[in-house]
């Protein structure tokens, strides 16, 4: 069993960066692959970024390159998004989820847990 929680949200305005942190709870969040996730208003939930359980492998949807990144340290059981560029369009909950094994996915269904979310508003 993982339980995650999220934190980090926030109003920002436009141009103006966020980190958002997910903590793990367990002593096998090194056995985990960890994910990132957002659901806009009124849109479905949306698969962000994603990182290997020994931090090796990441992978960004397009729409963030080169202005989100994801990293993790497994001493301090946590995984973090650092958005930067922030625009109106990056406004919802995000979400982090765990998988276990060893490589992301972009997939919802391919993740084991689930965290309850922080929201992120940006200001135009």
């Amino acid at each position: 069993q993982v339980e995650l929680v999220e934190s980090g949200g926030g109003l920002v305005q436009a141009g103006g960066s966020l980190r958002l942190s997910c903590a793990a709870s367990g002593r096998t969040f090194s056995r985990y692959a960890m994910g990132w996730f957002r659901q806009a208003p009124g849109k479905e939930r949306e698969f962000v970024a994603s990182i290997g359980w020994s931090g090796g492998t990441t992978y960004n949807t397009e729409s963030v390159q080169g202005r989100f990144a994801i990293s993790r340290d497994n001493a301090k059981n946590t995984v973090y998004l650092q958005m930067n560029s922030l625009s109106p369009e990056d406004t919802a909950v995000y979400y982090c989820a765990a998988r276990n094994g060893p490589y992301g996915s972009g997939r919802e269904e391919n993740y084991d847990y689930w965290g309850q979310g922080t929201q992120v508003t940006v200001s135009a």
